[in-house]
C-alpha cells in the first residue's frame, strides 16, 4: 500500500507551490503524513468529520476532504486555511493522493498476482481473470530471470532493473525472497534463445557495473501465455541451482544449455552414491590431490589432446602419461580412453552434485 513517506512527499510538493499547509490524518484522526500537524484539530474532530455524509467541510477555519480509495474515505486531509482558493487546492490534493492511492493498489494487487502465479498457487480460471482484471495480456511469449545477489539485495539493485525494462514491453517484475529479483519478460515474435543469453549477460555487466553487485542470473525456456509462466520460474530455478553445483565458474545459467547437469541434478541422492561405488572400485574422487584434480580438469578442458594438456601444465608430455597412467592404475579407469572418459566426467559431477547437497539440504 501507499507509504507514508510519499503521502509526506506529495503534500511538501503541494505547500511548496500553493504555501498552504496540509495534514493527512487516517479516519481514526491520527496524524499520517503533515507539512503542519495542525495539534488544534483533535483526532475527535476528524473521526467525527470521518462519519458524516459530506465529502468536504470547512470548519474553524480548516477545510476539511475525504479522501477515497475504491469508493470508500481511505483519509482526511485537511487544508489550513479558508475561502474559495483553499478549496480550490485542497480538492487538488485529494486527486492528487486519490490518483496515488489507485496507482500504488495497482502495484501492490499485481504484485500479489505475479508472486501467486510463480509459485502456483492460483486456479487456472483465477489467472485469467485476475490478469485480464489487471490488464496484463494473456497471450504473450515470454521467459522468466532469476538474478540473484550473494547477500541480501538493497534497493539499488530492483531499480536497475525496473531501469532495463519497464511495462512497455510487457515485463513484470517482482520478488519472492530477499536475494532473488524475479523478470518475467515479455519478447517480440522473433526473439530467440541467443537473444535471451544477451539479455541475461547484459543484465549481469549492467548490476555490476551500476550497483556495484555481483549476480548470478539465470533464464528459463519461453512460453507463450500466462499460465505457462510458471514453468519458466521453475526452469530458471533449476538452471541456478544446477548452475552454482556444476558450472560455479559461469554467472549466467540458461536451462536450455544445462546438459548433463541438469539429468544428475534430478537423479535421487542415494542412486548417485550406488554410481560412484560401482565406477570407483578403488581410489575415491575425495582421496585426489590438488595436482591429480588440476591435471584431471585440465585434461578434460583440452578435449583429451595430451600434448596441449602437457603445454598449458609446463610439463613434459612423459609426465603427463606418466600421471593418467598412475590415475589409471589407481581408479580403474583410464581417461585417454573416450568411454573411460565419459564415465569419469560424470562421476566427477555427481561427487561434486553430493558434496553440494550435502552443505544445502532441502
Amino acid at each position: 500500500m501507499i507509504s507514508n513517506q510519499t503521502i509526506k512527499a506529495s503534500i511538501d510538493k503541494l505547500k511548496a507551490i500553493t504555501k498552504i499547509d496540509f495534514s493527512v490524518r487516517s479516519l481514526d484522526g491520527y496524524v499520517t503524513a503533515a507539512t503542519d500537524n495542525m495539534e488544534e484539530i483533535s483526532p475527535a474532530v476528524v473521526q467525527q468529520f470521518a462519519s458524516s455524509p459530506a465529502d468536504s467541510q470547512e470548519l474553524q477555519g480548516f477545510h476539511f476532504f475525504k479522501v477515497m480509495g475504491e469508493e470508500i474515505p481511505e483519509f482526511v486531509l485537511i487544508a489550513k486555511g479558508a475561502g474559495e482558493d483553499v478549496h480550490m487546492v485542497g480538492r487538488i490534493a485529494v486527486s492528487q493522493l486519490q490518483d496515488l492511492i489507485i496507482a500504488y493498489r495497482e502495484r501492490f494487487d499485481k504484485n500479489n498476482f505475479v508472486q501467486n502465479l510463480l509459485l502456483d498457487n492460483l486456479l487456472l480460471v483465477d489467472i485469467y481473470n485476475r490478469a485480464k482484471k489487471l490488464e496484463i495480456e494473456v497471450q504473450m511469449r515470454r521467459a522468466v530471470y532469476i538474478i540473484e545477489t550473494r547477500n541480501e539485495r538493497d534497493n539499488s539493485a530492483m531499480e536497475v532493473i525496473r531501469n532495463l525494462f519497464g511495462d512497455d514491453d510487457g515485463s513484470l517484475i517482482t520478488e519472492v525472497d530477499e536475494k532473488s529479483i524475479i523478470l518475467i519478460k515479455g519478447l517480440g515474435d522473433n526473439e530467440t534463445y541467443e537473444d535471451l543469453e544477451e539479455v541475461a549477460n547484459n543484465i549481469r555487466d549492467t548490476m555490476n557495473t551500476e550497483a556495484m553487485i555481483d549476480v548470478r542470473v539465470s533464464c528459463g525456456t519461453i512460453v507463450n501465455e500466462i499460465a505457462q509462466v510458471s514453468r519458466s520460474f521453475k526452469e530458471a530455478r533449476m538452471a541456478l541451482n544446477v548452475g552454482k553445483i556444476f558450472y560455479s565458474q559461469d554467472r549466467v545459467h540458461m536451462y536450455r544449455k544445462l546438459g548433463i547437469g541438469r539429468l544428475i541434478y534430478q537423479l535421487p541422492e542415494n542412486l548417485c552414491r550406488l554410481f560412484l561405488k560401482e565406477v570407483f572400485t578403488r581410489q575415491q574422487p575425495e582421496s585426489f590431490d590438488e595436482e591429480t584434480l588440476t591435471t584431471i580438469n585440465m585434461f578434460f578442458g583440452n578435449s583429451l589432446n595430451v600434448s596441449e594438456t602437457a603445454r598449458q601444465l609446463f610439463v613434459h608430455r612423459n609426465t603427463l602419461v606418466y600421471r593418467l597412467e598412475k590415475l589409471s592404475r589407481s581408479t580403474g579407469l583410464d581417461i585417454r580412453s573416450f568411454d573411460d572418459a565419459v564415465t569419469f566426467k560424470i562421476a566427477l559431477m555427481v561427487e561434486n552434485y553430493l558434496k553440494y547437497m550435502e552443505k544445502h539440504p532441502s
